[in-house]
């Protein structure tokens, strides 16, 4: 069946598929700072975008009823991603060094503090990946993605005084951890 040019469904068509190209050029790079941060590789990232935004796609419908999209889209993004860790069981030992220098500032650096600066990045990462599943989601939300309190509770479907809670604890064993392998340099 075709739609006749002009119609009610020929507008209404074209406005769901205005506001969904909006919808990725706003926020597709916030999405895939989410799912590296989870996933830590950019084509599984890139990936779970991709299927973030198909399922929005699959449900273009329901948009004019979203509140608040960067955190509905959020929410879609940390779900696939989580559920994609949990089938794959397995975390990777090391990051990559070159991808982490693709993502450090290197502006005035000499390749000597780069690589110092990629294996301080590594050992933060490492530290964070030692932090209980629910401190590391809150961590993770707020200094990856930017999130704030209410923002992450929405996500992580939780009182955002969980939030800030397990975000506090997250904050302190992150402090512990860096000052004792600090302490065992």
């Amino acid at each position: 069946m075709e739609i006749a040019p002009g119609s009610v469904q020929d507008k209404t068509q074209h406005a769901e598929e205005a506001a969904l190209a909006g919808l990725v050029s706003e926020y597709a790079s916030t999405l895939y700072r989410v799912a590296y941060s989870v996933l830590r590789n950019p084509a599984d990232a890139e990936d779970a975008v991709q299927e973030a935004f198909l399922r929005v796609l699959r449900h273009r419908s329901t948009l004019g009823e979203v509140r608040d999209h960067r955190v509905w889209l959020i929410r879609i993004v940390w779900n696939i991603v989580l559920d994609r860790k949990r089938r794959a069981k397995t975390r990777p030992e090391t990051d990559d060094v070159e991808e982490l220098a693709r993502v450090l500032p290197a502006n005035g650096l000499s390749a000597e503090e780069r690589a110092a600066a990629a294996q301080h990045h590594a050992h933060v990462l490492a530290c964070i990946e030692k932090l209980p599943p629910k401190e590391r989601q809150v961590l993770t939300l707020s200094a990856f993605d930017e999130l704030n309190s209410v923002e992450i509770a929405e996500v992580l479907d939780i009182s955002e005084s969980s939030v800030r809670s397990r975000l506090f604890r997250a904050r302190n064993l992150m402090a512990n951890l860096l000052n004792h392998s600090r302490s065992l340099r």
